[in-house]
C-alpha cells in the first residue's frame, strides 16, 4: 500500500526513483587526556590544513560547474577554517584542559552550532550547517576516516539524509541523482539553495518518520507540494508520470515570463522584487526576472567576521548591488542587529527579551558611530544605481525624524567632501511594529515608501513567538487583524500619494497574493524562486474582482474562513 510523508518543498519538480540513504550517525568523540598539547595542537592543525585544500578543491569546481556566486559558500567555509573566534578556541581547550583534539573539536563547533541554531532568522540558522560541514570534514582527518564522495554514486536515486551538507550539494552526481530528502531544514538552507541552483527536486524538513522508509525503496517525491510517496502502486506511478510531464511544460512556460512585466488579468502593474541577503543572491534574482530587490539584509555584511566592516567595504559592496541591478530599484535596509542575530565583538548587553529590546534602528540610533559609516557608504553608492534607503524596528514618529537627520547631516559632509551622489534617493521605513502600521497615516507625510515585514509584524500583533511551537497556531498570516492592519498602510500611503511593498513571507504566498493584490499593495518582495510562480499567479487574477473579495476578506472572523473563501474562488472561476 502506498504510504505517504509530508516536508517542506525546497526547490520544485517531480522525482521517482529508489532511495539511497547517507549515513547520519553522528561520531561523539570521548574526552581523552593528552601529555603533550602541543603536538596535540600540532594534529588538530594538520587536519585544519587538509581540510582547507580539500574545500579549495571544491569551491574551484563549484565555481566551474555553478558559476562564482554559487561557490562564494565556500569562501564562508574557508573563513570559517581561519576563524579564530572558532579555530583558536579549539586549540584553547586542547591545552587549557589538556584533552584529545576530537574531544575539543566537537564540544566547541557544537557550542556554536547550538547557539546558531537557537536563532530565529533562517539563514543565521543555517551557518550551523556551515560549521556541521567544515567540523565534520576536520574530523574525519583527525580520525583518519575517509570523508564521503557523492560524486561516486552511479545508480540513479533519491537521496535521504538527515541534513545535505553545502559540500554534498556541490558534489552530487547529477547523472544518477534525482532529487533529495532531508530530515531537518528550511527553504534557506545551504542545501535547498544548491538545490535549485542545480533544479533538482528538494523536500527538506519530514522529520525522523523518514528513517521507516527502507533502503532502495522505490519512492515518489513532489517537491511541488511537499508530499513524498513510498512504495507507489503501478496506477499510482502511470499517474505521477502524467503529472510530471505538465510540469515539466508549465516550468518551460515560466521561464517565458521572465522579462515579462508583471500584470493582472485586468491590466494592474504591480512589482515582483527579490529578497536578498548576500551578493551571491543577485544573480538568482535577476536569472528569476526580478524587477528589483526589496530588501537587501546589510546585517549579514556584518557577521562572520571579527570586527565591524569599514566605511570602504560597505561602499563597495552597496556599489556592486546597485550597478548589477541598474536601473531597477534597490531597497537596502540599514542594519539590524539585535534579537536573534548577535556581532560577538560588539560585546551587547544581553538582554532578557531581545526581541523586545534595543535592536535595529534603536541600536543604530544608540551607536551612531557604526550607523553613520553605514550612512555614508550607502549615499556614496547612490550615484552607481537606484537605490532606496529603508529604517527597521520604528515605533515611534522621533525615531524615523532622528534616522532622517543623521541621514541629511551625513549628506551634506560628503557634499562639502566634494563626493557626488545620486540627485534623488527615495527613503522608506519597515512597518513591523503594530504601533507604526496603526498610526501609519502620521508616518507617510515623511517618507517615499513603506514595506510591510510580515515575519515580525504578525509576531509582534498576535504575541507569539513563531519559533515557540506551543504558540505557533497563533502565527496566521491571513488572520482578520492583520489583513486589517495591512489595509490601514496601504490607506494611508494612497493618502499621502506613496508606494506600499512587502518583504515578508507573506508576500510570496499563493493564498495571500490575490487578498493583497486586491487591497492595493504595489510592489512584492520574496525568495527570488517564488518569483515566475507569482507572476503566472497574478497574470490569473482580475484585481478590481479581487479588491471586492478582499474587502469580503476583511468582514470575516477567522484564518480558516478566510483561507476557505480564497480556495473557493481561486478553485472555482480563479477571478
Amino acid at each position: 500500500m502506498t504510504q505517504s510523508l509530508k516536508g517542506i518543498g525546497a526547490s520544485p519538480g517531480i522525482a521517482v526513483a529508489r532511495a539511497f540513504f547517507l549515513a547520519t550517525e553522528r561520531f561523539v568523540p570521548a574526552r581523552a587526556a593528552v601529555a603533550d598539547g602541543k603536538r596535540e595542537v600540532a594534529r588538530f592543525r594538520e587536519a585544519v590544513a587538509v581540510s582547507r585544500d580539500e574545500v579549495e578543491a571544491i569551491r574551484a569546481a563549484a565555481e566551474e560547474r555553478f558559476g562564482a556566486d554559487k561557490a562564494e559558500i565556500f569562501e564562508g567555509h574557508l573563513m570559517l577554517l581561519e576563524d579564530p573566534d572558532l579555530i583558536d578556541a579549539i586549540e584553547e581547550k586542547i591545552t587549557d584542559e589538556a584533552v584529545n583534539a576530537e574531544f575539543a573539536l566537537h564540544e566547541v563547533a557544537q557550542s556554536f552550532i547550538e547557539l546558531l541554531q537557537s536563532m530565529e532568522d533562517e539563514l543565521l540558522r543555517g551557518r550551523a550547517v556551515d560549521i556541521e560541514d567544515i567540523s565534520s570534514r576536520m574530523m574525519s582527518h583527525l580520525r583518519g576516516v575517509p570523508h564521503m564522495d557523492l560524486a561516486n554514486l552511479t545508480e540513479e536515486c533519491v537521496i535521504v539524509a538527515r541534513d545535505l551538507t553545502p559540500s554534498d550539494t556541490a558534489q552530487l552526481n547529477l547523472a544518477v541523482v534525482r532529487g533529495f530528502i532531508t530530515e531537518v531544514g528550511s527553504r534557506t538552507s545551504h542545501s535547498a539553495i544548491m538545490a535549485r541552483s542545480l533544479e533538482i527536486p528538494a523536500i527538506v524538513g519530514v522529520g525522523a518518520a523518514i528513517y521507516d522508509v527502507s533502503e532502495n525503496t522505490v519512492m515518489i517525491m513532489d517537491a511541488n507540494e511537499g508530499l513524498i510517496l513510498i512504495n507507489p502502486t503501478t496506477e499510482v506511478l502511470e499517474a505521477y508520470q502524467v503529472k510530471k510531464q505538465k510540469d515539466d511544460q508549465r516550468r518551460i512556460g515560466l521561464a517565458k515570463l521572465k522579462d515579462q512585466p508583471t500584470l493582472s488579468r485586468d491590466g494592474k502593474q504591480v512589482e515582483l522584487a527579490a529578497n536578498i541577503g548576500k551578493l551571491e543572491d543577485i544573480q538568482r534574482a535577476i536569472d528569476n526576472g526580478a524587477e528589483g530587490i526589496g530588501l537587501f539584509r546589510t546585517e549579514f555584511l556584518y557577521m562572520g567576521r571579527s570586527s565591524l566592516p569599514t566605511e570602504e567595504e560597505q561602499f563597495t559592496s552597496y556599489k556592486f548591488v546597485l550597478e548589477k541591478m541598474s536601473p531597477k530599484p534597490v531597497v537596502i535596509r540599514t542594519l539590524d542587529i539585535g534579537g536573534d542575530k548577535e556581532l560577538p565583538y560588539m560585546d551587547l548587553p544581553k538582554e532578557s527579551n531581545p526581541f523586545l529590546g534595543q535592536r535595529a534602528l534603536r541600536l543604530c540610533l544608540d551607536r551612531q558611530d557604526l550607523f553613520r559609516t553605514q550612512l555614508r557608504a550607502l549615499l556614496r553608492a547612490s550615484r552607481y544605481g537606484n537605490l532606496k534607503i529603508m529604517f527597521p524596528m520604528i515605533a515611534m514618529l522621533e525615531e524615523l525624524l532622528e534616522a532622517k537627520r543623521l541621514l541629511e547631516e551625513e549628506k551634506q559632509n560628503l557634499i562639502a567632501e566634494g563626493v557626488q551622489l545620486a540627485d534623488r534617493i527615495e527613503i522608506g521605513m519597515m512597518v513591523e511594529i503594530p504601533a507604526a502600521a496603526v498610526s501609519a497615516d502620521l508616518f507617510a507625510p515623511e517618507v517615499d515608501f513603506f514595506s510591510i515585514g510580515t515575519n515580525d509584524l504578525i509576531q509582534y500583533t498576535m504575541a507569539a513567538d513563531r519559533m515557540n511551537e506551543n504558540v505557533a497556531y497563533l502565527y496566521q498570516p491571513w488572520h482578520p487583524t492583520l489583513l486589517r492592519l495591512i489595509r490601514l498602510v496601504i490607506q494611508a500611503a494612497e493618502k499621502e500619494g506613496i508606494w506600499v511593498g512587502m518583504c515578508g513571507e507573506m508576500a510570496g504566498d499563493a493564498t495571500a497574493i490575490p487578498l493583497l493584490l486586491g487591497l492595493g499593495l504595489h510592489e512584492f518582495s520574496m525568495s527570488a524562486g517564488s518569483i515566475l510562480p507569482s507572476r503566472e499567479l497574478i497574470g490569473q487574477l482580475n484585481q478590481a474582482q479581487w479588491s471586492a473579495y478582499a474587502d469580503q476578506a476583511l468582514r470575516m472572523r477567522s484564518t480558516q474562513e478566510i483561507t476557505q473563501f480564497v480556495e473557493q474562488i481561486r478553485n472555482g472561476v480563479n477571478s
